[in-house]
């Protein structure tokens, strides 16, 4: 089993647990080592078989916890789970998430009804089996119908380009409120998840009622979910939810601080705070033994007040950025001012919509000076692919007209290549080693065992005609998952052979994601960024790729692309050295 998969074992753990009314402590210490594991940027099967390195003593993990993952790594399962997923039945939890029902009203909906499925309850509700249940009624039967639509749809987190665009048209409405004098984005969106669940506005007003009607006026508003004093909660297309929370201003820093997260962020915070003697929550930071305000304003009063700088939001998660800030070592995050180049995009000779020359075009106009010209290769049938004569053909074209760019960018000539099913590239070596910028990407073949697609992939690396491998593990957020590949085995292929590796900024893939950028990291692997590009408008997604960097905490130097022309053509060549 590797790291998601046990992480995924804990997490199951809990929710059962906590389904089932257990010591909230122990459920926690699930939660906690669930999040630990998921966050390592290692094989927890290497520390595990370690002689001199401790399991237990990682933080999150503890005694319990190292016995348990000994356990997945021997047997793959766990007998605890075993039993409680046999006491509790995955539609009875499914049932209590719906707003208004609740646990105990689930578990009976299923002893009466015999349910599996929210399909079955949401059937049940329509013949009126569940009005007839005493304690139910046709109220009840009518609530739970909206529910299920409701929870449906809201349990579905979003692309983090999509919820930005709703910030966007939020932003422009409120910033006309005269009465707000202050507000900020908090939450998971001001940490750049790939995706998000809701969204936090924290803000300071004059004039509450107002501030409140004000949001309530936004155009996009679906339903307000409830209104008090000092918070609001609107839906906006019809089942996405905004929170709206009024804080003073010397508490703005301080709330700031604690809704954007995330949990495991803030209980460290609180952990150091308490070691200063001093206390930290959404009002601000007190002395324990007086409750004396110490801070609170801004962010930076909260975090100066324990003894560190102001840490990134993209990086609060709990992982390095405390030891990084107790030693003054937090990275200088990459930004957008430092991407030169963009090395995978298509044409319309192949499923672009766009020529080379509008594709440059677009590249000079948003400050780029290289670009690679990959189109697909012949086993992506559908998307028109080159064989050998088209792709000559199309390095052809691109000869001849470098000169017309050579003072503004310089074009590679590129090649997406496919790995094929059987193993070996689309193309003969003796085509690709007359390219500039070879991809070797899967896009076929994805549900094959873990061990076939891994080789598949380290025979692309062993190639030498190989720069890089594309959106290494296949992902689409929300609608594919990753295919099994052994990311752990390509990094170390990567390392030795001297390959580039690519964060797609596509938002709908962002791979490799922020833990294995992590990972390529500590392993000094460059990563490229790249727009993976089908249309002039696909260039703009770079910065979706640059926020997922941040939150792997990349700077300019580990990512290649942020170098010059002369460097980058200079590391290309030394790489494939290696």
């Amino acid at each position: 089993m590797d790291n998601p998969q046990i992480a995924a074992v804990f997490e199951e753990l809990a929710e059962l647990l906590e389904f089932r009314g257990e010591n909230p402590f122990r459920i926690r210490a699930y939660q906690n080592g669930a999040r630990a594991i998921r966050d390592l940027d290692e094989p927890i099967r290497e520390i595990a078989q370690d002689p001199e390195r401790d399991l237990s003593k990682l933080s999150g993990i503890g005694k319990t916890l190292a016995e348990k993952i000994g356990v997945l790594l021997e047997t793959g399962s766990l007998p605890q789970l075993v039993e409680l997923r046999e006491s509790v039945p995955e539609v009875v939890i499914a049932m209590s998430r719906i707003p208004g029902l609740g646990a105990k009203k689930a578990a009976k909906l299923h002893e009466e009804l015999d349910l599996n499925s929210l399909d079955d309850l949401a059937a049940a509700c329509r013949e009126g089996k569940v009005a007839a249940i005493k304690g139910f009624g046709k109220k009840t039967e009518s609530s739970i119908l909206d529910g299920l639509a409701i929870a449906k749809a809201a349990s579905e987190r979003i692309y983090w380009a999509n919820a930005d665009v709703i910030v966007a048209n939020l932003t422009e409405h409120m910033k006309n409120c005269e009465t707000i004098s202050q507000m900020q984005w908090a939450g998971s969106y001001r940490r750049c998840r790939e995706t998000v669940g809701d969204l936090d506005l924290l803000a300071v007003a004059s004039d509450r009622t107002k501030a409140m009607d004000f949001l309530e006026s936004y155009p996009g508003r679906a339903s307000t979910i409830l209104r008090g004093d000092t918070k609001i909660s609107i839906r906006v297309e019809k089942s996405f939810q905004v929170d709206m929370r009024l804080v003073e201003a010397d508490q703005f820093g301080a709330a700031l601080q604690y809704f954007t997260g995330s949990q495991a962020h803030n209980i460290h915070v609180r952990r150091i705070a308490k070691e200063h003697g001093l206390k930290v929550n959404e009002y601000g930071v007190f002395r324990i033994d007086d409750e004396t305000r110490v801070a609170g304003t801004t962010e930076e009063e909260v975090y100066a007040s324990i003894g560190l700088p102001v840490i990134a939001p993209e990086l609060r998660e709990d992982r390095h950025e405390f030891e990084w800030a107790a030693n003054q070592t937090l990275p200088e995050l990459i930004e957008p001012a430092h991407m030169r180049g963009d090395l995978h995009m298509h044409t319309s000779a192949t499923d672009g919509h766009n020529t080379i020359r509008e594709m440059a075009d677009a590249a000079i106009d948003r400050g780029l000076t290289y670009i690679a010209i990959t189109d697909h290769s012949k086993r992506v049938t559908v998307a028109g692919g080159l064989d050998e004569d088209r792709l000559l053909e199309q390095w052809k074209i691109i000869d001849e007209i470098r000169d017309e760019y050579s003072d503004r960018l310089t074009i590679y000539k590129g090649i997406e290549c496919d790995i094929l099913e059987a193993g070996g590239m689309d193309l003969p070596d003796e085509v690709l080693g007359q390219g500039d910028w070879v991809l070797a990407s899967v896009h076929f073949g994805q549900k094959q065992p873990r061990d076939q697609i891994t080789d598949r992939i380290l025979g692309a690396i062993e190639n030498p005609h190989v720069h890089c491998i594309a959106h290494p593990t296949g992902r689409l957020i929300n609608r594919r998952d990753p295919y099994e590949v052994d990311m752990d085995a390509v990094m170390k292929a990567a390392k030795q052979h001297g390959k580039f590796l690519e964060l797609n900024a596509n938002p709908a893939r962002l791979d490799l994601n922020d833990i294995h950028l992590a990972a390529a990291k500590r392993l000094e692997i460059p990563i490229v960024i790249n727009t993976d590009a089908h249309r002039i408008e696909g260039l703009d997604v770079m910065r979706f790729g640059i926020l997922q960097a941040r939150r792997g905490g990349l700077t300019a130097a580990d990512v290649a692309n942020t170098l010059d022309v002369e460097s980058f053509t200079k590391l290309r060549k030394n790489m494939g050295q290696i």
